[in-house]
């Protein structure tokens, strides 16, 4: 499983990336490989904010569709337009196949996300 240390990560399989006053939501690899083949992502919130823990799309496997949770409050500002093609997800799932970027309403709460090593006790990788 790869779980890269430099990201924060969710109770529910996602990950954040902070790049200045933005961040980058995605779903992890191991959340990817659970779902299996990835098929579609339905995200329509852009220009909302919405709070930590509430649903802001999702998405579509082979064997399920799971709701995606935002990690912290924030606005929606953008979503990956490449994920029309949802395989991106499949094969990168933390950098082609981020999902959208936020701003959030409070960097701190990204702090209290959990670091790759709680995320990989977490998921007994």
């Amino acid at each position: 499983m790869n779980i890269p240390q430099n990201l924060k990560y969710t109770q529910d399989d996602e990950w954040v990336r902070v790049e200045g006053e933005f961040a980058y939501v995605g779903i992890t690899d191991y959340a990817q490989h659970e779902l299996g083949d990835i098929v579609f992502v339905d995200v329509d919130c852009v220009g909302d904010t919405i709070d930590g823990g509430e649903a802001f799309g999702s998405l579509e496997a082979v064997k399920t569709v799971a709701d995606l949770l935002m990690p912290v409050t924030g606005e929606v500002v953008e979503f990956n337009e490449a994920l029309e093609e949802a395989s991106a997800i499949n094969n990168d799932p933390y950098g082609e196949g981020w999902i959208i970027k936020i701003k959030p309403a409070n960097m701190a709460d990204i702090d209290g996300l959990l670091d790759a090593g709680a995320y990989t006790s977490k998921i007994g990788a």
